[in-house]
C-alpha cells in the first residue's frame, strides 16, 4: 500500500522539504529549461503561490546538491552539477513602513555576504557594497555568481499611496538592482520574483536583459498545481478528503476545482490551482478560504476607493498586455495591481485586438474579496458581513420583503459623505457587493435579451426582480421592469415573482422609496 506522505504546509525551503520526505510537485524540468536557455529572469506571481520554494530549488541546484534531486526530472537532465556562489536576498520578511526598514534589511543581508566573501572600506553605499561582493565572490571561488531575489517589490507595495516613500524606495532600489547590469560578466544567473511589476522601478527600465516570463506560455505552470499534478501527486490525500467529507472522489476533485483552480498566467495556459489553498484543504480535510485569510489586501481596497472604481467592471475587465505588465502608483487604473496580486486572472484572449478579459479565478477569491470589501463600502462592521448577509438571505427566502428592504437600506446608512466622490457609483458598488454575496446562497445574476436587470434573486419559492434608479422614482424603475419584460423568463418556474422598483436619493444618501408589485400573467 502506498504511503501517505506529509503535506508541506508552510515549507518554503527545498532542502528541508526533500530531507524530511514531504510531498513535492516536481518543477525541476522547468527549472532546467530556464537555466539552460537564459541568464536573467523576472517572474510575477501572487503571494503564497510557490515563488519562494522555486527560488529555494534554484539555490539547491546551483549549490550543486545533486543528492537532493534524486528521482526528480533534473537528475537525468543535468550532467555536471557545478557549485556556484549563490547570493539569496529575501525581502518578504520585513514590514517596510518607513525607509529605514529597507535600508536595514539590505544592509543586514550585505553584512552576511561580506562575512563570507570579504568587504572593502571604500564600498560605502548599498550598490557599491553589492558590486564588491559579487566581484569578490567570483574571485574567491573562480565561478560566476548566482543572484536570487525573493519578493523584490515588497517595499514598493507597502508604500502604495505614499508617493514620497515610493520615490525614496525607487531611488534606493535603482542603485542596488542596477548592479545586475554593470556586473554582467561576473554573473552566471539571476532570478527575481515579486507580486507586481512596477513600471517606474528602474530595474525594468534599465535592465533590458531581464526576461519577464510572467505571461509566457512556456512557464505558465512554473508555480502552482496543475490538474495533472493534483491527480498524480495528491490522489491519496484527495481520497482521504472525500472520505471525511462523505462525498465521492470525483465530487471532491470537482469542489477543489471550483474553489481553488482557475488561475491563468498566459494566453494559452491551462488552469492552475492555488497551492496554499489546496494543501490546507487536503491537510484539514475541509474546503475553507485559506489563501485569502493569510493577508488582507488593504492597499487594493484603498486603490479601488481612491480611483472610484466601478466594482461590477472587475469581473469582466478587458485590458491589453501593456496594462497587465506594469503598474504605476499614480495611475487611475487599479486593475494591473489587482491582477498581479492574484485577485483577477486571465479568462480569455482576443487575438484580433490583443486584449485580455479578466475575472475572478475561483469561488474562494470571489467570495473572500467581496466579503472583505463590504465593511469598506457599507456601515457594516468588520466581522459582521457573514451575519448580515445570512439574515438578508433568510428574509429573502421567507418572502419578507419589507424586512430585507429595511436591511438593504441599513447597508447604505451612515455613508461618509466626504469619502464618496461619485454617489451613484457608490450605490452601484454596494449593490454589486450585496448581490454577489447573496449569490453564494441564491441565484443572483440574470440577463435577458432586452437588457440587464439590476439585481435578480431566485430562491426555491420566489423570484425577485430589482431595478434601481438614481434621483428618479420607484415608479420609473417598475415601468422599466414591465416595458422590458424582465419577468417573462421566470414564468415557467411556477414561483411567485415580485418586481421591486427603488430610487436612491442624494439628499438622504439612501433608498428613499421603493414599490413592490407581484407579477401576474
Amino acid at each position: 500500500m502506498e504511503q501517505l506522505k506529509n503535506l508541506p504546509i508552510g515549507i518554503q525551503d527545498f532542502e528541508s522539504l526533500i530531507l524530511d520526505n514531504y510531498l513535492y510537485v516536481d518543477k525541476t524540468a522547468i527549472m532546467y529549461q530556464l537555466v539552460s536557455t537564459g541568464r536573467y529572469y523576472f517572474l510575477s506571481r501572487p503571494r503564497r503561490f510557490g515563488k519562494s520554494l522555486f527560488l529555494s530549488t534554484l539555490k539547491a541546484y546551483f549549490l550543486g546538491k545533486k543528492e537532493l534531486f534524486r528521482g526528480l526530472a533534473v537528475e537525468n537532465l543535468e550532467k555536471e552539477w557545478v557549485e556556484y556562489p549563490v547570493l539569496h536576498l529575501d525581502l518578504n520578511t520585513a514590514n517596510y513602513i518607513d525607509r529605514n526598514a529597507l535600508v536595514n534589511r539590505l544592509s543586514s543581508t550585505l553584512n552576511q555576504w561580506e562575512d563570507k566573501y570579504g568587504s572593502d572600506a571604500r564600498d560605502i553605499d548599498l550598490g557599491t557594497r553589492f558590486e564588491g561582493i559579487i566581484r569578490r565572490a567570483y574571485e574567491k571561488t573562480g565561478r560566476r555568481v548566482v543572484i536570487l531575489v525573493d519578493e523584490y517589490d515588497k517595499p514598493m507595495l507597502h508604500a502604495i499611496g505614499n508617493e514620497e516613500l515610493q520615490n525614496e524606495y525607487r531611488s534606493m532600489l535603482k542603485g542596488f538592482y542596477g548592479v545586475l547590469k554593470s556586473m554582467d560578466s561576473y554573473i552566471r544567473f539571476a532570478f527575481l520574483t515579486g507580486v507586481t511589476k512596477f513600471s517606474k522601478v528602474s530595474i525594468f527600465s534599465d535592465l533590458n536583459n531581464l526576461n519577464d516570463i510572467s505571461l509566457g506560455d512556456d512557464y505558465s505552470s512554473i508555480c502552482g498545481i496543475s490538474e495533472e499534478e493534483l491527480h498524480r501527486v495528491f490522489q491519496l490525500h484527495v481520497e482521504r478528503l472525500a472520505e471525511y467529507q462523505k462525498m465521492t472522489v470525483d465530487e471532491a476533485y470537482a469542489e477543489l476545482k471550483k474553489r481553488y483552480d482557475g488561475y491563468h498566467f498566459s494566453k494559452n495556459s491551462c488552469g492552475m490551482y492555488n497551492p496554499f489553498s489546496v494543501l490546507n484543504a487536503l491537510y484539514k480535510r475541509d474546503f475553507g478560504s485559506y489563501w485569502f485569510e493569510t493577508g488582507t489586501p488593504t492597499f487594493l481596497v484603498k486603490l479601488l476607493k481612491e480611483r472610484d472604481y466601478n466594482l461590477e467592471r472587475m469581473a469582466n475587465e478587458e485590458v491589453d498586455a501593456d496594462t497587465l505588465n506594469a503598474i504605476d502608483s499614480m495611475s487611475n487604473n487599479p486593475i494591473p495591481v489587482i491582477f498581479q496580486s492574484g485577485y483577477l486572472t486571465i479568462k480569455s484572449f482576443d487575438s484580433e485586438f490583443d486584449m485580455y478579459r479578466l475575472g475572478f479565478p475561483n469561488e474562494e477569491v470571489r467570495e473572500g474579496f467581496v466579503k472583505y470589501l463590504m465593511p469598506y463600502y457599507t456601515s457594516i462592521q468588520t466581522g459582521k458581513t457573514a451575519f448580515q448577509i445570512m439574515n438578508f438571505v433568510k428574509e429573502v427566502r421567507g418572502g419578507r420583503i419589507d424586512d430585507f428592504m429595511a436591511r438593504l437600506k441599513s447597508f447604505f446608512a451612515d455613508t461618509p459623505y466626504e469619502l464618496v466622490k461619485d454617489l451613484e457609483n457608490h450605490y452601484q458598488n454596494v449593490m454589486y457587493i450585496v448581490s454577489t454575496l447573496c449569490g453564494l446562497y441564491t441565484k443572483a445574476e440574470y440577463h435577458t435579451s432586452e437588457g440587464s436587470i439590476d439585481m435578480t434573486i431566485e430562491t426555491a419559492d420566489y423570484v425577485y426582480l430589482f431595478e434601481f434608479k438614481f434621483e428618479k422614482s420607484a415608479e420609473e424603475a417598475l415601468k422599466q421592469i414591465a416595458d422590458k419584460h424582465y419577468a417573462e423568463p421566470f414564468v415557467a418556474s411556477g414561483k411567485k415573482i415580485f418586481c421591486i422598483g427603488a430610487n436612491f436619493s442624494s439628499n438622504i444618501r439612501n433608498i428613499d422609496r421603493y414599490e413592490v408589485v407581484e407579477y401576474k400573467i
